[in-house]
């Protein structure tokens, strides 16, 4: 089957014009007649509608329509994983993120993205809530965590290290920690969840902190208020370092305990759905973000 036809066809539905879908192609109207309706002949059906007003879908072409669609975005997927193909790419990417990231990271380096793919449209669900992908219908999600799921597949973006900070006002007045057990004498700000967490020190001491047993009164599981209430006073809290590296650059969060690293070995991960083929828009996206941020990721010293 010509996939170049089935290009024209998936335009033509479209644009409900064969014309019109022929000059994107560099296609003169006679042309791109001749190959619509060789197509039809190979398929065996009448996949449009013509008349001197209007192209419509006949319904053998709205059946045929998902499956010509899969069939170029497979020849596009395999183009792109060899470094062909075309880099103009189009439609609709659903794209899902932890709000907090999404905000400090992704947002500001859209426009330039957008800017040099203009037909295509982003749709963002930006989230520190974890959604299922497939249920979702999302095309590529970020995840700070464990790839566990079988049924996805993913590339690193950057380590998640993560780190204990207070704000200078709530240590002047509670006093610094100086050991794991130390905690337990200080107001804690948990995220989401009072799980426990594994410290390890330094010299490979290995220690276990639970909230639930400490002054524990403030649980948040939204990354940018949680962070707001660290720096408003509220207590330690457990940190990502690429949410707090500004603050503590300029000294509105301390570290604390920086001996000490929690042993939660989460990952930045972009994944996308095994099942999926991996399109030239996911990629052309994936490999935008692992360049302008998975690189030189901004919070790592250099």
């Amino acid at each position: 089957m010509d996939t170049e036809a089935l290009r024209l066809f998936v335009l033509a539905a479209d644009k409900l014009n064969i014309s019109a879908a022929g000059r994107e192609l560099g296609l003169a109207p006679s042309v791109a007649s001749a190959w619509m309706a060789k197509l039809e002949k190979s398929v065996g059906a009448d996949l449009l509608h013509r008349s001197t007003r209007q192209v419509s879908l006949s319904i053998e072409g709205v059946d045929f329509l998902p499956y010509a669609r899969d069939i170029i975005e497979r020849e596009d997927a395999a183009r792109a994983a060899l470094g062909q193909g075309k880099k103009h790419v189009s439609g609709t990417l659903r794209f899902t993120a932890p709000s907090t990231f999404a905000q400090l990271y992704i947002a500001p380096i859209l426009p330039d993205f957008m800017g040099q793919h203009r037909d295509l449209t982003l749709d963002l669900h930006l989230s520190d809530k974890q959604v299922n992908l497939i249920e979702g219908s999302f095309d590529l999600a970020l995840r700070n965590a464990t790839l566990e799921d079988s049924s996805l597949r993913g590339r690193k973006l950057a380590d998640d290290t993560r780190i204990l900070c207070a704000s200078p006002a709530y240590l002047e007045q509670h006093g610094h920690p100086k050991t794991p057990d130390d905690l337990y004498k200080h107001q804690i700000i948990a995220f989401g969840t009072t799980d426990k967490n594994e410290l390890i020190g330094n010299d490979g001491s290995e220690h276990v902190f639970a909230p639930k047993q400490a002054d524990c009164r403030l649980i948040i599981d939204d990354g940018c208020s949680h962070k707001c209430a660290t720096l408003a006073g509220g207590g330690i809290s457990a940190n990502s370092l690429w949410s707090v590296h500004q603050e503590l650059s300029s000294g509105t969060l301390v570290r604390v305990l920086p001996e000490y690293k929690l042993a939660e070995e989460t990952v930045l991960w972009l994944i996308y759905p095994q099942s999926n083929v991996l399109s030239a828009k996911v990629r052309l996206f994936m490999d935008y973000l692992l360049d302008r941020i998975g690189r030189h990721p901004p919070w790592v010293a250099r």
